[in-house]
């Protein structure tokens, strides 16, 4: 049974590609995050209306909920470039030195998992991001000197799942901070539905909603269990996804019908029979679920406090009272 169908964070090529064909090119095909939106598109055309880069802007939520999507989105309604990289991928101040010195005015340089930048290179990022300069080190011991360079007006747009391992100066200086959150059955419909006409999916209006509700208010695992749903439907089915073709397959995928998968039902087994239905402290569970930390802390937990499930406490999760359907 594969336990990685509703991680978020697993993300192969092949699924790469699908995002890629199905991901929206502007706010009014983005369905969800109403708030935010508005927000984005008054920096957006603010940003036209004085014809200058966009404010700096952070994104931050759990993964899979569309941080990429949203920054190409701006990109496309700002008709300018967006250069993509990733914390990790930047090891050095002569990557990123190198990265800025190819944008051109009002390019968008996305920083994927943001907080993940090590110290110097975020100390590099520092007068660019603030003076639109970067600052040069020629030479070593007493002879060096620092030159600085001037950089055409550009705009950061971080994205990350974990704010709070960002440091202080330079969360400071993005001008824009938007959380983003798990989406409702109604918003997913509309992803689920619009992906299914792009990649020619028949379904019905009553299977859209049973794949909303099993998607765990994340668009990129609604878009994984479509595929998935859609591959058990031509081998087992008709090619057409209705009720029984959608609980077949998740019952083989191991995703029931609120949206549980394997580690979910994993963990809340161990909070209740293990350890009595807590309090008790995340690491004592990942080690009793044989599970890594991070794995337990940003992919099963957000889904069951969402729901209810569990509740952090300064003494450790709990097990709540609140039954599912």
């Amino acid at each position: 049974m594969p336990k990685n169908i509703t991680d978020p964070e697993l993300i192969g090529p092949e699924e790469l590609t699908l995002e890629s064909s199905i991901r929206p090119t502007s706010l009014s095909h983005y369905f969800g995050q109403d708030e935010l939106k508005r927000n984005i598109n008054i920096l957006i055309e603010a940003a036209k209306k004085r014809r200058e880069a966009m404010d700096h802007l952070l994104l931050y939520g759990p993964p899979g909920l569309g941080k990429t999507t949203l920054a190409r989105i701006v990109g496309y309604e700002l008709g300018v470039d967006v250069k993509i990289t990733s914390g990790p991928a930047i090891e050095r101040a002569g990557d990123l030195a190198s990265i800025l010195t190819n944008l051109t005015e009002g390019d968008i340089l996305f920083i994927d998992e943001i907080h993940r930048l090590n110290r110097v290179v975020e100390e590099t990022l520092y007068p660019a991001m603030e003076d639109f300069a970067l600052d040069l080190v020629i030479g070593k011991g007493p002879s060096a000197r620092t030159l600085r360079l001037d950089l055409p007006k550009f705009t950061v747009v971080g994205a990350t799942t974990r704010i709070g391992l960002m440091s202080g100066p330079i969360r400071d200086r993005f001008g824009a901070l938007f959380r983003l959150d798990f989406y409702d059955e109604k918003a997913l419909t509309q992803i689920i539905e619009r992906a299914a006409s792009v990649l020619n999916i028949p379904i019905d209006k009553e299977s859209l909603n049973e794949v909303a509700r099993r998607s765990r208010g994340t668009p990129r695992i609604a878009n994984r269990l479509l595929k998935r749903i859609r591959d058990y439907a031509e081998v087992e089915g008709k090619g057409i996804i209705e009720l029984p073709i959608i609980k077949n397959a998740c019952e083989l995928l191991g995703v029931d019908h609120d949206g549980l998968d394997y580690l979910d039902r994993k963990y809340l087994d161990c909070l209740k029979n293990t350890f009595d239905g807590g309090p008790v402290g995340v690491d004592t569970i990942a080690a009793a679920m044989a599970e890594d930390v991070g794995t337990v802390e940003d992919v099963v937990e957000p889904f069951l406090i969402q729901k209810g499930l569990i509740k952090r406490t300064p003494r450790g999760r709990i097990l709540s009272n609140k039954r599912l359907d």
